[in-house]
């Protein structure tokens, strides 16, 4: 896939996240748990990312830094030139409207007393935007009839729900979609259905991906670059292909030996 050369994005600069554990004693603070040390993170226009790493490596709390949903304790996030950190909620209009979220496990996510035509309309009546067609404009891009508009979430399989979901955070019109995690709840059969579908989409509405799992392999299906992180730092950044057939840190050359593919899924 080609590579591209935007200008920059999101801009992560220096990012610290320290947490606190339970004190254990009156007179001291709990310990402190860092983590992230000191990550810096470029993600470019129209770029597909990927950020990967195990469980506890820090992608999810890099990632809920970069969607203002948390903030750090020390380093800067800029987003289209607009420094978010530090920001209250009422400041971040601009950001809720041009980033949007695909969550892990769709069951969750999905309010299941909401029918799914108010489901893929919430973003929109949150920021204020018109509905119109465009719940039964999303469904048919990724692959829904529109009758599926008056069911309820347990109605569908684990792919649709996810499908779903999609629709869900393509309603706003964002300039970049972050998905978390998007197929490791979803059974292996279907997987590289979601990862195509997610490809495509990318590419027909020129978004920017930010895309974090916890295989490579998966990864480097829908993806350009990837920020290999363990242990709360970034160990191993560059194109997606150079990482995979060359991986220049231990730590990436166990994940790859580790994860099985789904090369012969895709």
């Amino acid at each position: 896939m080609p590579t591209h050369a935007g200008t920059p994005l999101i801009e992560a600069q220096g990012l610290n996240r320290v947490y606190r554990r339970p004190r254990t004693s009156l007179t001291r603070p709990g310990a402190a748990v860092h983590a992230l040390r000191d990550v810096s993170l470029t993600v470019r226009r129209g770029e597909r990312h990927g950020i990967v790493g195990e469980s506890g490596s820090g992608k999810s709390t890099l990632l809920r830094l970069l969607c203002a949903l948390d903030q750090p304790t020390s380093g800067t996030i800029r987003f289209d030139g607009q420094e978010i950190t530090g920001r209250p909620e009422r400041r971040l209009r601009f950001l809720r409207e041009n980033l949007q979220i695909v969550f892990q496990d769709p069951m969750s996510s999905l309010d299941p007393r909401m029918r799914v035509r108010d489901l893929v309309a919430e973003p929109l009546a949150a920021l204020g935007l018109p509905a119109g067609d465009r719940v039964a404009e999303l469904l048919d891009a990724v692959g829904l009839p529109a009758t599926a508009a008056d069911r309820y979430p347990h109605q569908f399989s684990g792919g649709q729900r996810q499908r779903i979901a999609i629709a869900r955070a393509l309603a706003p019109r964002p300039k970049v979609l972050v998905a978390d995690e998007p197929v490791s709840a979803l059974d292996v059969s279907v997987r590289g259905q979601i990862l195509n579908l997610l490809a495509d989409l990318v590419d027909e509405l020129g978004l920017t991906l930010v895309f974090v799992s916890h295989d490579l392999s998966v990864v480097r299906h829908v993806c350009e670059t990837v920020a290999v992180m363990s242990q709360g730092e970034i160990v191993e950044t560059g194109p997606v292909d150079d990482v995979w057939a060359s991986p220049a840190h231990p730590y990436t050359q166990a994940l790859l030996a580790a994860v099985p593919t789904l090369e012969g899924l895709l």
